[in-house]
């Protein structure tokens, strides 16, 4: 196991597509549960999240634009990458938590989930759209689009399940995401983003920052380009953390999913296409019928 994690000794953000150095040069220490020390990961400054939003911008259009059977085909590819790369991902997840055999069943479960997520693409827009009916000789149609940019803080203790099952949702849809990774647990993030690298992932559609929540956070949420912030990854955060949050976002409407008291059981199947659809908008098209 430590053969595989000595072999990259400081990790790189992952920003359109690149790998580059933080801006500011800067590194965190990563340690194991024991204490030992695994790798450097890259400090991102605010410098890094504008230009990961920059990036996300850039690549979104192309995304949203890709038919659903297309995105969907991508995402599927994503978890076969993964699952090739399932015994670096697990001597990740066990050197930060001590349990080998829940790494085992964590880089499996994410795996499934990616995969659950790719049969969404081309049928979740028949969950969340309709035929509305109207009084008049119209047709009304309402059909889920993506928002756009969402910037996600992902959680902490579930380095990669967690991470996935905020990332890949909003990507089914066809958003960009600048995403924060876990600050305690980052190795898996950079290994994920090596995997989106190598897939057919677009440069850009999804952004990995590594350093601190705290730092990085108030710099996402209070982007005036970001349409969306998932702080889920907040969750157990104090009252006073989440409201600088909430108002930084409020400048520019930007549509937030609030931190939950506790971080969620990742373990438990998703249920419906709530994850999706909180980073839709809806468009509704009136049509004559014609006489």
């Amino acid at each position: 196991m430590s053969e595989r994690l000595d072999v990259r000794r400081t990790s790189k953000l992952f920003i359109g597509g690149a790998f580059p150095r933080s801006e500011s040069g800067r590194t965190l220490e990563v340690r194991g549960h024991d204490g030992a020390f695994l790798a450097n990961a890259a400090r991102a400054s605010r410098k890094d999240v504008r230009d990961a939003v920059v990036a996300a911008r850039a690549a979104q259009p192309r995304w949203a634009g890709a038919t659903a059977y297309n995105r969907g085909q991508v995402l599927y590819r994503v978890a076969e990458m993964l699952e090739g790369r399932a015994a670096q991902f697990t001597a990740e997840l066990a050197a930060a938590t001590g349990d080998a055999e829940a790494a085992a069943a964590e880089v499996a479960a994410a795996v499934d989930r990616w995969v659950w997520y790719a049969g969404w693409t081309d049928k979740f827009a028949q969950v969340a759209g309709s035929v509305n009916p109207v009084a008049g000789p119209f047709f009304n149609l309402s059909a889920p689009e993506p928002v756009g940019v969402v910037g996600i803080v992902a959680p902490r203790a579930s380095a990669l399940l967690g991470l996935t099952s905020v990332v890949a949702p909003a990507l089914v849809a066809g958003n960009a995401v600048v995403v924060v990774a876990s600050e305690d647990r980052p190795l898996p993030a950079v290994t994920l983003a090596e995997v989106l690298a190598t897939s057919d992932v677009p440069g850009g559609v999804v952004n990995v920052l590594t350093g601190q929540r705290d730092e990085l956070a108030p710099v996402l949420a209070g982007h005036l380009d970001v349409d969306g912030l998932d702080l889920t990854g907040m969750a157990g955060a104090t009252v006073e953390e989440l409201a600088a949050l909430e108002v930084l976002a409020a400048e520019d409407v930007t549509r937030v999913r609030p931190a939950p008291a506790a971080e969620p059981d990742w373990t438990a199947e998703p249920r419906g296409v709530d994850r999706i659809t909180a980073w839709c908008d809806v468009k509704t098209v009136w049509h004559p019928k014609g006489t």
